[in-house]
């Protein structure tokens, strides 16, 4: 973390990145944050290619992002975020309490997880947490995660079988997009969204988009 010399005392500032498509819940958590002494909120994004943008241009030591943004999930955004700023740690929080979510951006680089409903009581110290390269998870998220773990030793999630590009493919459709518009929000072309969109499908099981927007609805890959 970066630190200066003031009157003799070693101050340490812990720069941060707020994600959320909310304004209201940004300002909330902004809030929260600013309470604490040391913690600077250097930006806020409102989707998910800003956050990128932001996290590239200000290298925040941590980003606190909401899993449920539009176009881009959580983890998704983790990774991206993860690849444009190595340094910074991502704490994602969502109003969802699910292991499969859990494990889900864990291995795409995120290293605290926290509900919303936990944001006042653990916000801060999971940002510090996190600021210090340490993870953080709450005493429920811990034992939710223990609980699946000894139920289902070895398991790991269909989602795990996606790519990270199927993945955006599948939320973007799900959220009633059509194909067209998929290849333009991701620059790629129809073709290939149409080969992700078949993958993705053929790896889940899956044999309409009815049942492909069930799916993603299922595992919090959208609102419902």
């Amino acid at each position: 973390m970066p630190g200066s010399h003031a009157g003799g005392r070693h101050l340490v500032t812990v720069s941060i990145l707020i994600v959320d498509d909310h304004s209201a819940v940004r300002r909330g958590v902004r809030a929260i944050l600013e309470g604490r002494d040391g913690f600077e909120v250097l930006a806020e994004a409102g989707t998910g290619a800003e956050a990128i943008e932001l996290a590239a241009a200000h290298k925040p030591d941590v980003a606190v992002i909401d899993y449920s943004m539009p176009a881009m999930n959580g983890s998704q955004l983790a990774r991206r975020i993860r690849e444009a700023s190595p340094h910074t740690e991502v704490l994602v929080y969502t109003m969802h309490e699910s292991d499969a979510l859990v494990r889900d951006v864990l291995g795409a680089g995120a290293r605290g997880y926290l509900l919303k409903s936990d944001a006042d009581q653990h916000l801060i110290a999971a940002v510090d947490a996190l600021a210090r390269h340490q993870p953080y998870f709450t005493e429920r998220v811990n034992e939710a995660l223990l609980a699946h773990y000894l139920a289902h030793p070895g398991e790991s999630s269909q989602l795990d079988t996606l790519t990270c590009r199927e993945r955006e493919v599948v939320q973007l459709i799900a959220e009633g997009n059509s194909s067209k518009q998929v290849s333009v929000a991701l620059e790629v072309t129809l073709k290939t969204v149409e080969s992700h969109r078949a993958s993705a499908m053929h790896k889940l099981g899956l044999e309409s988009t009815a049942a492909l927007v069930r799916y993603a609805v299922r595992n919090k890959l959208v609102e419902p």
